[in-house]
């Protein structure tokens, strides 16, 4: 199973020079780094990044990630996907775009 983490520009760029992460604001502020399901991401996206530019899409393998990730519930009572240790660059399968049009950010087909 694939999770997916919204990084703006500036935090993918500073996760590819440093090869690891502590995630982005919000995720040191809560101790974990945040990611979504498939079907969560959307609203992640439009929640937290409304209108926002410059975002990335990351996909990860839960199964590389082991006993450091924990699904935990969170918004609407859903269990939400956690990692409570760095994210290294060696655990995305893929980035991509992910681009504001007409104010929806487009996912890739490939989360379907």
């Amino acid at each position: 199973m694939l999770i997916y983490k919204i990084f703006r520009t500036d935090e993918w760029d500073a996760l590819q020079a440093a090869g690891q992460t502590k995630g982005a604001p919000i995720d040191l502020a809560d101790g974990y780094i945040h990611f979504s399901t498939a079907n969560q991401a959307p609203e992640t996206a439009a929640k937290h990044f409304a209108m926002a530019e410059g975002l990335w899409l990351l996909a990860v393998d839960v199964d590389t990630l082991g006993e450091d990730l924990k699904w935990e519930v969170s918004r609407g009572g859903a269990d939400f996907p956690h990692l409570y240790r760095m994210l290294h660059l060696s655990d995305i399968l893929w980035a991509k775009p992910l681009p504001l049009v007409k104010g929806t950010h487009q996912f890739p087909l490939e989360m379907a």
